[in-house]
């Protein structure tokens, strides 16, 4: 299963706000001929660290593609940008931002080290730890194993820490 996360908190002036500019992300994707299996319900999560930015909007989606891991995250960015994100040298992880589109899983590929920025890591390696992925991901996917713990997505969200606020958005 290739499974990809969706993410902002910032309204676009073109697109509107997060879950408008998510669900415009998914249309790009389809439009470049990647097929969207299925995707989660939207949560609302708070900012990590704390702080008073706006709170995120988060996904998940299962997709199919022809597309080689490294590609599929170059679409990914391409995406990104379309939607209105800028990359900065200098911006921080927890930044808030119109759009962030993490690859998460690619099948059962295993690579890079885990923390090396810039470079391309399956799965994504801060997946295990993060109610904001993990929720949406056990909801679409509950028996969905990471390839290198074993550990199911509802596994890993039950062995989770609390304290990371989260919420499904209800329609």
């Amino acid at each position: 299963m290739i499974m990809i996360g969706l993410g902002g908190n910032l309204t676009s002036p073109e697109f509107g706000p997060p879950i408008k500019v998510l669900a415009g992300a998914l249309a790009h994707l389809q439009q470049a001929g990647v097929r969207l299996v299925g995707c989660s319900p939207w949560y609302k999560s708070a900012p990590i660290p704390a702080s008073d930015q706006p709170w995120f909007v988060n996904g998940v989606a299962h997709i199919e593609t022809a597309l080689a891991p490294q590609a599929l995250l170059a679409l990914l960015h391409r995406t990104e940008v379309r939607l209105g994100r800028r990359r900065r040298a200098g911006d921080a992880r927890w930044a808030a931002r119109i759009i962030d589109l993490d690859l998460l899983a690619y099948g059962d590929h295993v690579t890079g080290d885990g923390e090396t920025t810039g470079s391309l890591h399956l799965p994504h390696p801060r997946l295990g730890g993060r109610a904001f992925v993990l929720a949406p991901l056990a909801a679409l996917a509950p028996s969905w194993r990471h390839p290198v713990s074993g550990r199911t997505a509802s596994e890993m969200l039950a062995l989770l820490e609390p304290g990371q606020e989260l919420r499904e958005i209800s329609d």
